[in-house]
């Protein structure tokens, strides 16, 4: 009787699962998940005009090993305080691979790993995300039925407990896990249709998955299979004066489709102009999860929290609008979309090209906006400004700035978001029963009349920095912005280079980026742009990361080399291979000079090892760059010392620890001598220490920085030079940067670019694609054409001229026309706060 009742219930499930049919997409064939979507019996509630849930899922901040407890409540609590300080909402909070199940794992809430994991369970994570209205979300893989039906109904049972305990709202299935086999794609649609008895409006993420029949109880496909962690499995194609250009150039999904997923914005590296992106995810293309990040949001600036909100909360006011969308006419540039309803309208454009670009907006049908009337427009990025009022039908012409996106809005209706006229300006802060702040913007020394528009809000006093302001609230006011004026334009083109012969100086100038560049894990480059936090929950969530021994263990961070901890490491390896670059070259900046007469490394050898240490280490040392001193570091005699190093899989799996042998090289002279650089040729892939000391005091190593991947000169052997003159004003702004432009093919890292000042040398700290790094999840990518390397304009650079010189190295190409352009990441203004109460 219970193979008959079992053989019923499947037949059931599996005419269920056949459904209506589905549409074919007109691009690419992948099935219409929405047609099906409608049937809430058996698939849920969510459709093509359901509203966007704004998500957050912890991919790269945890990788297939999985988060923790500890980590996951330290997470929340930093969602919990976007919430209460700015009135953000997160809908979704969805722990990503290695918590149930991992890479070709299949896990359950009794085993050992899960409760070394999570040792008090889910109650206490799944209380702290109620009390700010979000609800979970958890990977996995598509199968885990096993081989016996009572396999099977405790798989189903544990996912159905997901939905009916913790209140789950989305599963992302992935193939990473395993792929779904063909006979358990009925056990899949069954267990998807329990979980929806309890969760109807259940997300099903479908991540590269083959589903067969059970494929209608997927509500996304994965768009164009691209991850977009940048510079790791996203960079760009062309030169830009940022690393996110190849993001912002992403098109659409095939006829505006929302049950899609585009893997949301990943915020954890290369984080310049992460808001043009997360613009174009959350209102560009406006997915059934938008806005949508991931990574490490905690390591943006103190003053970004406020525009993370703002953009979310933009979005989240006009969701049920927004799930209609409409391609624009290309004279509004690539992939320009108007979301909205017959009275409001939301467009984005977007300016893929050095130079601004002016587009013609009409306020009609054109644009989808049929109701008449007078109609207001106001722009919300880059920077917010009320454009006016205008007639219905007339043109307003906007400008979007070289390589960002724009989204402004048109309507008929009385706007209900606060704002100001006459200037431009940051809504910081519009939460119910706090004061609202905002950022009044303009040029240093600019003069301007403003007045208040409060929206759907009524204020009572008005405070411009300390002061209050009684005539802002009765109508206007004049504003001068303090500072200096500065050069204009701000962004323009310097130079163009033209090829000469490799200068004299061509080692300087290839060491100096070597030297100033960093390594490092691009999470950890993110950390060094952000600066310190002052926000307690910011502070805990960089912790809970980079503390994590997933993190350390991996020997992914300079600082590991001065530390006195013989665990730790600088690493050139990442999944079992070596990064560097023609044998690479360890290098070292102690900052000063310093009298050194003791020098000694710390390498750490496991016992898996099959490379033989050497006995001697050589090296180079230098004050000026220019002359080099050859030592000689030998392995000293000492008695054998042990340590457990990370032995990293080829997967991003598990980081199994194994013994390793601590050997030390030293170098010592009866007399100090003084210098700064520090180069060892074909270092130890694991380096634990790197020490220096005079009279035998250990000199202080806190502001000492390594690169480790860099080619040494003797194999760079630069073949080819470009080079130009300009000159930096004084009054450039202070945000001001160069972008040393490469257009053409020169070869996977056979490039490099640095200037000359006043007879010294100045390396690119930054480039795009991203210099080589020592990954966190995955090695990141560089590519053999279009590099862009960036040189911040410091005050020994203002009122001076300066050569831009670009080397082409040994076995690359020299097909590339490079020029120098001066920008800044913002606008250059100034800003004068407003509060209201």
């Amino acid at each position: 009787m219970k193979l008959l009742k079992r053989f019923v219930f499947t037949l059931v499930a599996m005419m269920m699962v056949i459904g209506p049919a589905r549409a074919e997409s007109p691009v690419d064939g992948t099935r219409n998940a929405g047609d099906a979507a409608k049937d809430a019996s058996v698939y849920g509630t969510i459709t093509e005009k359901t509203p966007s849930i704004p998500q957050y899922f912890s991919w790269i901040n945890n990788t297939n090993e999985g988060s923790t407890e500890s980590q996951t409540l330290t997470n929340l609590e930093f969602f919990k305080w976007l919430h209460n300080e700015y009135g953000m909402n997160l809908g979704i909070y969805a722990w990503d691979a290695g918590n149930i199940d991992s890479a070709n794992y299949y896990g359950n809430m009794q085993s050992d790993k899960f409760k070394r994991q999570f040792p008090n369970g889910w109650d206490e994570i799944g209380d702290l995300a109620k009390s700010f209205s979000c609800r979970l979300g958890l990977w996995g893989g598509p199968d885990g039925f096993g081989n016996t039906p009572e396999e099977e109904q405790a798989r189903i049972d544990l996912l159905v407990s997901f939905c009916r305990d913790y209140g789950l709202q989305l599963f992302k299935f992935d193939a990473v896990c395993t792929q779904l086999r063909d006979e358990k794609q009925t056990s899949f649609a069954k267990a998807m249709t329990e979980c929806r008895k309890y969760a109807p409006d259940l997300v099903v993420l479908n991540h590269r998955l083959n589903l067969g029949v059970a494929k209608p109880h997927a509500t996304t496909f994965l768009w164009g299979g691209a991850e977009t962690y940048i510079d790791v499995h996203m960079r760009n194609q062309t030169t830009a004066p940022h690393n996110r250009a190849g993001a912002l150039s992403r098109g659409l999904p095939p006829g505006l489709q929302r049950l899609t997923e585009d893997h949301g914005v990943c915020i954890s590296s290369c984080l310049d102009f992460w808001e043009d992106d997360l613009v174009l995810q959350g209102f560009n293309r406006s997915l059934i999860l938008a806005p949508e990040i991931y990574g490490n949001p905690w390591l943006l600036r103190d003053d970004e929290f406020a525009k993370l909100s703002r953009i979310f909360n933009l979005h989240f006011r006009n969701r049920e609008i927004l799930v209609n969308g409409m391609e624009l006419p290309e004279k509004y540039g690539s992939n320009a979309v108007a979301r909205g309803d017959e009275s409001t309208r939301f467009i984005t454009l977007r300016n893929l090209s050095w130079s601004p670009v002016t587009y013609n907006v009409r306020l009609d049908e054109e644009i989808g906006l049929t109701d008449d009337g007078p109609v207001e427009v106001r722009r919300y990025h880059p920077s917010e400004r009320i454009l006016g009022m205008f007639d219905h039908g007339q043109s307003v012409a906007v400008e979007v700035p070289p390589f960002r996106s724009y989204l402004m809005m048109a309507t008929t209706k009385p706007c209900e978001e606060v704002g100001v006229v006459g200037c431009d300006y940051e809504v910081v802060r519009d939460t119910q029963h706090k004061p609202v702040l905002i950022k009044l913007l303009g040029m240093p020394g600019a003069e301007t009349s403003v007045s208040l528009k409060p929206g759907h809000r009524s204020f009572g006093k008005a405070f411009l920095g300390e002061e209050e302001s009684k005539d802002l609230l009765r109508g206007e006011v004049t504003l001068k912005f303090p500072g200096e004026p500065i050069a204009m334009p701000w962004h323009k083109l310097m130079t163009k280079l033209e090829p000469v012969d490799v200068p004299s100086d061509a080692q300087q100038l290839y060491e100096a980026t070597c030297f100033s560049a960093e390594n490092n894990a691009l999470e950890v480059q993110s950390l060094h742009r952000s600066g310190p936090t002052s926000i307690p929950q910011v502070q805990a969530a960089r912790d809970a990361f980079f503390d994590q021994e997933l993190f350390w263990r991996r020997g992914i961070w300079d600082k590991y080399l001065f530390d006195g901890n013989p665990e730790t490491f600088f690493s050139v390896l990442h999944y079992g291979r070596d990064k560097r670059l023609d044998g690479g070259s360890l290098r070292v900046d102690m900052g000063k000079l310093e009298a050194v007469d003791r020098l000694s490394i710390d390498a750490l050898f496991p016992s898996t090892d099959t490379n033989q240490p050497a006995s001697m280490l050589n090296a180079e040392v230098s004050d000026d760059l220019v002359t080099w001193k050859s030592i000689t570091l030998e392995k000293a005699d000492r008695p054998t010392r042990t340590a457990q190093v990370a032995d990293i899989g080829q997967n991003g799996g598990t980081c199994e620890l194994v013994d390793a042998n601590v050997l030390t090289w030293e170098f010592t002279l009866p007399e100090a001598m003084r210098f700064r650089y520090i180069r060892v040729p074909n270092a130890p892939e694991r380096v634990a220490e790197l020490e220096a000391w005079n009279a035998d005091e250990k000199i202080a190593a806190s502001e000492w920085h390594a690169t480790n991947l860099f080619a040494p000169f003797s194999a760079a052997a630069p073949v080819a030079a470009w080079q130009a003159e300009t000159e930096i004003e004084d009054n450039v702004a202070e945000s001001s940067y160069l972008c040393v432009a490469l257009d053409g093919k020169h070869g996977a890292n056979k490039a490099y670019a640095a200037l000359r000042v006043d007879g010294k040398w100045i390396g690119a700290s930054q480039r795009a694609p991203s210099f080589p790094c020592v990954a966190w999840e995955y090695p990141g990518r560089s590519q053999a054409s279009n590099d862009t390397h960036y040189f911040p304009i410091t005050d020994d650079m203002r009122g001076k001229k300066i050569d831009v010189v670009v080397l082409g190295l040994a076995g690359g190409s020299a097909e590339i026309t490079p020029h120098v352009w001066m920008t800044s990441y913002q606008a250059p203004n100034e800003s004068i706060s407003l509060r209201l109460e």
